[in-house]
């Protein structure tokens, strides 16, 4: 089992944060993941439990289902289709106040699907949540 933990910093308030996160299509515009959409609403809030977002451009598009949705604390969600090769992808994001701001820990695992992948994965995973973050600071809630 591979296990990822990306943690980052915000000055805004965990709603705030929150709430930029969780539009799944606005991923469009800060995460480094080219398109993001909604396939399936949620219930009650659009975004939030059982919503089916998918991420990435056409073949290549992760498809994950909303499990938990509690704002502004967290978020869970799962992979259910995607080419990566890996399975049993959970993914948990916390949003927890921190001063004035908000402290996001990110954190996956999974289980690779081709034997001696794992550190390759865990790398890879690493550097997209990474880039998602930044995006988030520099154009999803600094507005560029």
């Amino acid at each position: 089992m591979q296990e990822i933990e990306v943690v980052r910093r915000f000055p805004e308030p965990p709603e705030r944060v929150f709430a930029v996160y969780t539009d799944h299509a606005g991923w469009t515009r800060w995460a480094g993941v080219g398109t993001a959409r909604l396939a399936r609403r949620g219930s009650p809030d659009p975004n939030g439990t059982g919503a089916l977002r998918v991420v990435g451009p056409g073949p290549f598009a992760a498809h994950e289902e909303v499990l938990d949705f509690e704002p502004p604390k967290r978020m869970s969600y799962r992979v259910v289709r995607g080419p990566i090769p890996f399975r049993d992808h959970f993914g948990e994001v916390l949003f927890e106040p921190d001063g004035g701001g908000t402290r996001i820990v990110w954190r996956c695992r999974f289980e690779p699907s081709v034997p001696g992948l794992g550190p390759l994965l865990r790398a890879v995973v690493t550097r997209v949540f990474r880039r998602a973050l930044e995006g988030l600071a520099t154009k999803g809630l600094g507005g560029k």
